[in-house]
């Protein structure tokens, strides 16, 4: 599932016209290729087996997890049923253990109703995640992005982000939220589209 094209060649029309810097970005790096993860709670899962640890190291704990979990795989009621010493033995730490854990019973429990939560807008969807024990703004604004395709999100404290505005834009340091936020505001209303156009440049920029 992707975001429909129409709506990506009107946030890349906007783009060029009212960013000189992010027309040269969208050149550099091609076409638009994010393609949304529809599986939400999976998102979430992941998400919160990724912080602060490599992305093998993430991938190799996420795949023991499914393991563990037998054939009725992540969903919020199997994992719900996993003790934290259970999770120890894929590797997750005591910590994550904890969060997903309160994830899967927010879930089971429909405190947390993520069939609907795209109904909602931005900032509300952002309220409701950031109740689950691990997850914080950032890990919300991926989830818009990633998995809603929310076209305005701006996650001006990612670092990839801010190292591609420090590339691009000419800056001898990392921007600060205000400077970020100055710059992103002619990006609106299709930041999403900018940010990832920021995290592809930085591939670019190593190649």
């Amino acid at each position: 599932m992707s975001i429909p094209k129409t709506k990506v060649a009107q946030a890349l029309r906007h783009l060029r016209r009212r960013d000189p810097v992010m027309r040269r970005v969208i050149d550099d790096v091609g076409s638009f290729t994010l393609r949304l993860q529809r599986d939400r709670f999976q998102v979430l899962v992941r998400s919160i087996i990724s912080q602060q640890i490599s992305t093998a190291a993430a991938r190799s704990i996420r795949l023991r997890l499914i393991e563990l979990a037998g054939p009725r795989g992540l969903e919020a009621t199997r994992l719900a049923e996993l003790s934290a010493e259970q999770m120890r033995t894929a590797g997750v730490s005591p910590q994550k253990a904890a969060y997903l854990g309160d994830l899967a019973q927010r879930v089971c429990s429909g405190a947390l109703e993520l069939r609907t939560i795209g109904r909602l807008a931005d900032e509300r969807i952002v309220d409701e995640l950031t109740q689950v024990k691990g997850i914080g703004r950032w890990t919300a604004q991926m989830f818009l992005i990633f998995s809603l395709g929310r076209l305005d999100v701006f996650p001006h404290d990612d670092l990839g982000v801010r190292s591609a505005i420090r590339n691009r834009y000419g800056l001898a340091e990392l921007p600060t939220k205000s400077e970020s936020t100055a710059i992103a505001s002619s990006w609106r209303p299709y930041a999403s589209v900018a940010s990832w156009y920021c995290w592809r440049s930085l591939e670019v920029d190593a190649a």
